[in-house]
């Protein structure tokens, strides 16, 4: 039996069994969206995980893995000063590419940001019932600083079709799109099994495969710039702002 340590953050609940360490996105009274606490919370986590841990597995609640950003908090960022979407970035970069490998363990529903947390991770495991969404165009917005990851992960059609239609697809469609590595009725037990196999890498072939892979493949890295860009210009747009405070107060959508 190995060593557990479990720590609770305010966003996120953390568990370290030896060299496995698990984040668990928790704002249930929230959706499980993205706020700046969260964003400050996984950097410290994956901090530590640099040298500790092996495997990290990400995961979120039962009805909800992680909804995107946190409309009440943009909503209420009213003193004029512009939205960092760097920080976030730099997680999803670090899920990418750190010396560790990132599984995905994803139940009910993922949408935009969300997407992002998934996309990032090297492995993605879900139950059958999961569903995927990016829902940024209805709002005029986009998911720039995903693309990246998800043009990486399932390719430029797949990521740009999503995009477009914002309509939610199931777990066996994200499967045989790319997004998804396995699903199946118990992903708990999916999520089991991968575990025993993946605790047979040691930490050093890790690291360095993970390096080497990076470099086959910096997509990520390289958009980083353009991504921040286009991201700052959508939530820049006073209509957009708008649309955003139109829903959190009424909960109608820009098209209603």
């Amino acid at each position: 039996m190995g060593s557990l340590t479990t720590t609770n953050y305010e966003t996120i609940r953390v568990r370290f069994d030896d060299d496995i360490c698990f984040i668990q996105i928790y704002r249930p009274e929230n959706n499980n969206t993205i706020n700046d606490i969260l964003i400050r919370e996984f950097s410290d986590v994956l901090d530590q995980c640099e040298e500790t841990a092996k495997i990290v597995v990400l995961e979120g609640l039962p009805e909800v893995f992680c909804f995107g950003a946190d409309f009440n908090e943009l909503q209420g960022n009213d003193d004029g000063s512009e939205q960092d979407p760097e920080p976030l970035y730099n997680v999803w970069l670090r899920l990418a590419s750190g010396p560790y490998v990132t599984v995905a363990h994803v139940r009910g529903k993922a949408n935009a940001g969300g997407i992002g947390f998934v996309a990032a991770c090297d492995i993605v495991l879900c139950e059958e019932k999961t569903i995927f969404s990016l829902s940024e165009l209805l709002f005029g917005l986009m998911p720039a600083c995903v693309l990246p990851f998800l043009i990486r992960r399932m390719g430029f059609s797949k990521a740009h079709y999503l995009t477009l239609m914002t309509q939610p697809i199931g777990a066996r469609q994200a499967q045989e799109w790319g997004l998804v590595d396995a699903c199946e009725e118990n992903s708990e037990n999916l999520l089991r099994k991968h575990l025993l196999r993946l605790r047979r890498l040691n930490k050093t072939g890790v690291a360095r495969y993970k390096r080497y892979m990076n470099k086959l493949n910096d997509f990520p890295s390289a958009a980083k710039p353009d991504a921040l860009a286009a991201n700052i210009e959508v939530f820049s747009d006073q209509e957009n702002l708008d649309k955003i405070t139109r829903f959190v107060e009424t909960g109608q959508f820009p098209w209603e």
